[in-house]
């Protein structure tokens, strides 16, 4: 019975997440999630594309073919790449998300999920660095947009929290 319980409150607070409301979080947070999103989603595809085909080239850094043909550039037969792309998107739809149901639960999630983008993009700059030896200038875009990702969701936490705009907990 207590399990039953958890499982609909879980689910009420999604259908909170997915409805309409009023919020006050200023225009320039969503879009500044969007935007980097965006380019971050770019970045991870154009990896993958590139792990998976090899056709697409980096030429103006042989640190690309090393880094991507590493073993440490898949997980479980999957381009470690991948996995970004889906982290970008999930930070484009919960931007789109919020621009449609004014819901500030979605800044939240944005702002918690930054520290994803950013323990991994620490990880693999550090393989880069010290392990593999070589570097790939489209993974430290990725690694970039993952750290002003991260700045940004600090900033907004800040910010919300100053002003009760967003339930952080």
């Amino acid at each position: 019975m207590e399990y039953k319980y958890k499982h609909l409150h879980n689910m009420m607070n999604l259908k909170k997440l997915f409805h309409k409301h009023s919020s006050k979080v200023p225009s320039f947070i969503p879009w500044v999630f969007l935007v980097l999103g965006l380019i971050g989603f770019a970045d991870a595809t154009y990896l993958t594309f590139k792990h998976l085909n090899g056709a697409l080239g980096c030429s103006f850094s042989t640190g690309c073919e090393t880094v991507l043909s590493s073993k440490y550039a898949t997980i479980f037969g999957i381009p470690v790449a991948l996995p970004g792309v889906l982290y970008y998107l999930s930070l484009i739809f919960l931007s789109l998300l919020y621009f449609d149901k004014k819901n500030p639960l979605c800044i939240t999630l944005l702002s918690h999920l930054t520290w994803i983008g950013l323990l991994a993009s620490i990880w693999f700059e550090y393989l880069q660095i010290f392990v593999i030896r070589a570097n790939c200038p489209f993974c430290l875009i990725s690694a970039s947009t993952s750290l002003i990702l991260f700045i940004f969701g600090r900033y907004t936490v800040s910010y919300c929290k100053k002003r009760g705009l967003c339930d952080y907990r």
